[in-house]
């Protein structure tokens, strides 16, 4: 049986040296070298969307593979795709390294310098567990489960409190799901969530339940997890607010991981603290939004939260969406002069300022049930759709005023350069 090999292996020389011991191996097929996590995962996702059996059997980790840390990347390979067996390349090939790996997932350790011997019996260990794994998956409905490229992750943040957050991420959810796509939504604002508040749902468990878990199996993750009536899969903030220390950034990887391993799409309420948790998510995340209103004091903070990000290397400004939420044509502060004081990519979909259209239904808590005639709604499921969040793109209700509130951006280029405009561009450079 010829097993097929992926190196992930960021220094040029170590993956030279790699690639010459694997292509000494008896029946290995060691293809070209990936540079970094991203390419890893990438590649590995684009082989899964054809078939299981497309797969590489081992995957090689190098230690200093980047972005991400490398028991983390081990981690996201085995929870996305599990019929792969990934071995540990690394200098520390101690019992203490060796424990951390496995419970990441991994199936060897190969200490540095390699050496032919140890090389070949790992690989051939794995790719054994390997092949025995997709047997068992191959007759079942379970394959279709857990052998996916994984789903999109998007995250919710707002610039500061009150700016329509937790809204957003739900409606957001909510169009998802009603397009046909398999949804969870997360309530990651650990303190203060209001996810189970919007929505009616009162349940004992919590993200906090997980935070401590090694192996999030399918049964596992199901128990921390409310199926709601409205076709979502929620995951909430813990009832208690300091249990919200309990999931830190570690945590929130493996749990986001998990989830991205058995939904096909991931809404997370960031809430509007930076913590390690939804620090992490934002990072993890194919989609990052940041919800701002058009006044001086929310568009500031905005500007705060994507120069921290960049300063924590979290996310860069021109890779963040910008949604302004209580739009009007007569706001002074128009998303185009949001968008050049915050560096980020402003939607083209503002969110009309219309709250008595909401005003029953959050108080109610039942925004689920909030009429497809809103502008709101209408806006921000259009903004879904605008995302990449739809499994279509005409899931988004029908509506004769969308179109007024799509062209906004457009008209929104002559503002005037006094009241809160002027206050804006004083304050850029600080």
């Amino acid at each position: 049986m010829t097993t097929r090999i992926l190196p992930a292996v960021g220094d040029p020389d170590a993956a030279r040296a790699i690639v010459t011991l694997l292509s000494q191996l008896p029946a290995a097929e060691p293809a070209a070298p990936v540079p970094d996590a991203t390419t890893l995962l990438d590649t590995l996702a684009r082989l899964a969307a054809d078939s299981i059996d497309e797969l590489p059997e081992v995957v090689l980790v190098h230690e200093r593979i980047g972005p991400v840390p490398a028991l983390e990347l081990i981690r996201e390979v085995a929870l996305r795709f599990p019929a792969v067996g990934v071995v540990l390349v690394s200098s520390d090939a101690g019992p203490g390294l060796f424990s951390a790996a496995m419970d990441s997932g991994a199936r060897g350790l190969i200490g540095l310098p390699l050496s032919y011997e140890e090389l070949a019996a790992r690989v051939q260990a794995a790719a054994q567990w390997s092949v025995g794994v997709r047997r068992h998956l191959g007759g079942g409905a379970a394959a279709d489960v857990f052998t996916g490229p994984g789903g999109r992750v998007v995250t919710v943040t707002g610039a500061k409190g009150g700016v329509g957050t937790t809204f957003t991420a739900v409606q957001f959810a909510l169009a998802a799901a009603a397009s046909g796509r398999r949804t969870a939504l997360v309530d990651l604002d650990l303190q203060a969530g209001d996810v189970g508040s919007y929505l009616d749902v009162q349940f004992r468990r919590s993200i906090a339940d997980l935070a401590g878990i090694q192996d999030i199996s399918p049964r596992v993750l199901q128990d921390a997890v409310y199926d709601d009536a409205s076709g979502l899969a929620l995951l909430l903030a813990p009832a208690d607010g300091e249990r919200g220390e309990e999931v830190d950034d570690r945590a929130a990887r493996h749990i986001v991981g998990a989830l991205r391993s058995r939904y096909e799409l991931v809404v997370i309420d960031c809430g509007t603290q930076v913590t390690g948790a939804n620090a992490a998510a934002v990072e993890m995340a194919d989609v990052a939004v940041l919800v701002t209103t058009p006044d001086v004091v929310a568009v500031r903070a905005a500007k705060r939260m994507v120069r921290m990000w960049e300063r924590l290397q979290v996310r860069k400004a021109e890779d963040t969406a910008m949604v302004v939420n209580r739009w009007s044509k007569h706001t002074e502060i128009q998303p185009a002069l949001i968008e050049k004081i915050t560096k980020t990519r402003a939607t083209r979909t503002p969110v009309p300022a219309a709250f008595k259209e909401l005003q029953a239904v959050v108080d109610a808590g039942r925004v689920q049930d909030l009429d497809n005639r809103s502008t709101v709604k209408q806006a921000l499921w259009t903004l879904a759709g605008e995302l990449g969040l739809l499994a279509t793109p005409d899931s988004a209700p029908s509506t004769s005023s969308t179109s007024s509130s799509a062209a906004a951006p457009g008209a929104s280029l002559a503002v005037r350069a006094s009241g809160p405009v002027a206050r804006l561009r004083r304050g850029r450079e600080g």
